[in-house]
């Protein structure tokens, strides 16, 4: 928590609004990369597996990112490094859209993803401090922020398509904008983080037993969410045959709803306790992925990514919540240590899916990611939190 001596002038108020700006403008960010993936695969001509290799770039780029990004929260501030990674994210998207052959596409995204984590991070670290001031639970509603900016982006990225319009022209009319909402926002965000022994942390730390298991729960969701991100829209060409208008709608129901459960997860949370919330969720992310897989139509497999949309909503911001109050370490580096579990699950998820369609199809591969939600439910029980 923050001590008085580091509790800004600033109102909490205005504190909160500047940090759920820098969550939209990360959500813009990387649901504009999400909603071109379609268009990306069928320029470069990638099969599903191809794809799937190809999309192992970006969460490398994050597990690379991970522990140097708490140490530099830790060592900095969460407030510069919040802002530089939010200018490099933006940049780097701009980059995806002049890449013409794979081995350009995979530098690139081994970038977006060291800069998407070291803005994750740190903003991650601003929403531990706000909430502290506002001693309730505020976390999933910065993440709700985060996944309607998602929403945003891939109802742009729709009409991007629609239009004919290139990645490289879209990717540079979002740039622009998030830049110059970084530069708005970045001045009301926290000029400090909880004091804590930061200068001498390490750039690496083990979790805990208790850290561990919210690392766990975090791989299972993430697994799901990565799955969400890079291959609802070839789902929904290859399997459903949407129309061409269409090929997007099941990652806007997924963001839609997503963003909705955050913003009504922490009263839900408030009632009925985080390890029920989080044992709730699990079922509703299997049933959603079930239901696209039985039914492979396209309103069944809308209802279905709903469905997923609303069951991982709640699981990101309590895991990282739960691991922000850690009293081990600080929270920049507690957030890495957990995190770096959790990115597992989008490290394996997206090249997951993209072998075992190649090996048998897509309705099987997503049928495998619908266990994760099983897992979560289990693990939940067992969580401290």
């Amino acid at each position: 928590m923050l001590t008085q001596t580091s509790l800004p002038a600033t109102s909490p108020r205005v504190h909160r609004v500047a940090v759920s700006a820098i969550f939209f403008l990360q959500g813009l960010c990387f649901a504009s990369w999400a909603s071109r993936i379609p268009t990306i695969q069928q320029q470069m001509g990638f099969s599903d597996t191809q794809l799937g290799l190809v999309l192992l770039a970006l969460p490398v780029g994050l597990m690379l990112s991970l522990p140097l990004s708490g140490w530099l929260v830790a060592r900095h501030g969460s407030r510069w490094v919040a802002l530089a990674g939010a200018f490099l994210y933006a940049f780097t998207l701009l980059t995806l859209g002049f890449t013409t052959n794979p081995l350009q596409l995979v530098s690139c995204l081994v970038f977006f993803g060291l800069a998407a984590n070291m803005l994750n991070i740190a903003i991650n670290t601003q929403a531990v401090g706000v909430e502290a001031l506002y001693s309730r639970s505020i976390m999933a509603s910065f993440h709700g922020v985060w996944s309607l900016a998602g929403f945003v982006g891939a109802a742009i990225g729709t009409i991007m398509i629609g239009y004919g319009i290139s990645p490289l022209i879209h990717f540079g009319l979002v740039m622009g904008f998030i830049m110059v909402g970084v530069l708005v926002a970045g001045r009301h965000i926290l000029p400090t983080d909880a004091s804590s022994s930061s200068t001498d942390q390490p750039i690496f730390v083990l979790p805990d037993k208790s850290l561990l298991l919210l690392g766990l729960i975090a791989f299972c969701c993430m697994i799901c969410e990565g799955a969400m991100f890079d291959w609802s829209g070839v789902y929904f060409r290859k399997v459903v045959q949407a129309e061409k208008a269409w090929v997007g709608a099941g990652y806007t129901a997924f963001m839609s709803t997503m963003a909705a459960g955050r913003f009504v997860a922490d009263r839900f949370t408030s009632y009925f306790g985080r390890a029920r919330t989080l044992q709730f969720s699990g079922l509703l992310t299997a049933s959603g992925l079930l239901l696209a897989v039985l039914l492979p139509q396209l309103w069944p497999s809308i209802i279905g990514f709903l469905l997923v949309g609303f069951g991982v909503s709640s699981v990101v911001p309590l895991v990282y919540g739960a691991a922000g109050r850690s009293t081990v370490m600080s929270p920049g580096v507690a957030l890495a240590a957990v995190s770096t579990v959790g990115f597992l699950g989008f490290l394996i998820g997206p090249p997951l899916i993209g072998l075992v369609a190649g090996a048998t199809s897509l309705r099987i591969s997503f049928s495998i990611i619908a266990v994760m939600g099983l897992c979560i439910a289990l693990l939940s029980a067992k969580a401290k939190l």
